[in-house]
């Protein structure tokens, strides 16, 4: 492999048009500058120079590599400054991925701040279920990950750092003029009787608090039907097809024919996390973004279910 101090002799030497005047101009020993040619012209197969008692002559290779190491050299240079602006957030890019709710709502509040303060560096968001989110973490496909866990459950994964955003209460969501509708507050037996909607994405951590809940109160849940959706699920709620419990973070958005009522006793929660990769590289825009998303994530704690509760 060609060394590429050595390329930078040669472009000084075939610039100066003596070793005299490229070791002049790079600070070296002209003899220094003889031993990195004859090293460079080793490493190349084929001579380079050509001495004579007027100075030196480039070959037909030597013309060739010089011309390349001037690409070379130039792309080298840009590397540097990219990352020196990386380093000072002048530049480079972070990329995110998160699961539908926290992207709906904590995600683009992070984003829009971190925008602000350094508008430099290029932001992407990509949509991903929980656990889709750790495996894109884990193949380099992303930078932070925007994930669940169950309150009762977390995450043992030794190559993910788990960063806590916030705990994610839920609440009951059934329709409007529901038996327990007029309830301030509801308890899981009252609807054991009652068909359940849930998530479909195997092990969710919304799934098993769910399920973690209902056996505590004494019953199994009876699925009637599945979607990711919350708004379908709202949609499915209003039409009669069930019941659910519904985390803050999907309340964004209240329909008008469903109610959503606090649970009676210890509240049941989804933790929020921010994952990345242990004991790997934490660029500057991702320390700050993680910054940004507690700040993000505690003011969403302190303003959690005022909509979806009001009045």
């Amino acid at each position: 492999m060609l060394d590429v101090k050595r390329l930078r002799v040669l472009r000084e030497v075939s610039a100066r048009g003596s070793f005299s005047a490229a070791a002049e101009a790079l600070s070296y020993t002209q003899s220094a500058v003889s031993q990195q040619i004859a090293a460079l012209e080793r490493e190349a197969g084929t001579v380079l120079v050509e001495r004579n008692a007027r100075g030196v002559r480039m070959t037909d290779a030597g013309r060739a590599l010089v011309a390349h190491a001037d690409v070379i050299l130039a792309r080298l240079a840009d590397a540097e400054a990219e990352l020196e602006a990386i380093a000072g957030m002048r530049g480079g890019r972070l990329r995110m991925v998160s699961f539908p709710t926290a992207g709906a709502t904590i995600a683009p509040r992070a984003i829009a701040r971190f925008r602000e303060r350094h508008p430099g560096v290029e932001v992407t968001l990509e949509p991903r279920e929980p656990d889709e989110g750790l495996d894109c973490l884990k193949a380099g496909a992303c930078d932070i990950a925007l994930t669940v866990e169950a309150g009762f459950e977390p995450i043992v994964d030794g190559a993910i750092e788990r960063h806590h955003l916030l705990d994610d209460p839920f609440y009951v969501c059934v329709r409007a003029g529901h038996r327990v509708a007029t309830k301030a507050r509801v308890r899981l037996a009252d609807l054991a009787e009652e068909s359940w909607i849930l998530g479909t994405t195997g092990r969710c951590p919304d799934g098993l608090v769910l399920e973690r809940a209902c056996q505590g109160a004494g019953f199994e849940p009876r699925v009637a039907f599945q979607s990711d959706d919350y708004s379908a699920i709202q949609g499915f709620v209003a039409a009669g097809v069930g019941v659910c419990l519904i985390p803050d973070l999907a309340l964004v958005a209240v329909r008008d024919d469903v109610v959503i009522r606090c649970l009676e006793g210890r509240p049941l929660v989804r933790r929020v996390l921010a994952a990345t990769l242990a004991d790997g590289y934490v660029s500057p825009a991702a320390a700050a973004m993680l910054e940004i998303l507690d700040e993000v994530g505690a003011e969403w704690a302190q303003q959690q279910g005022s909509l979806a509760l009001a009045g």
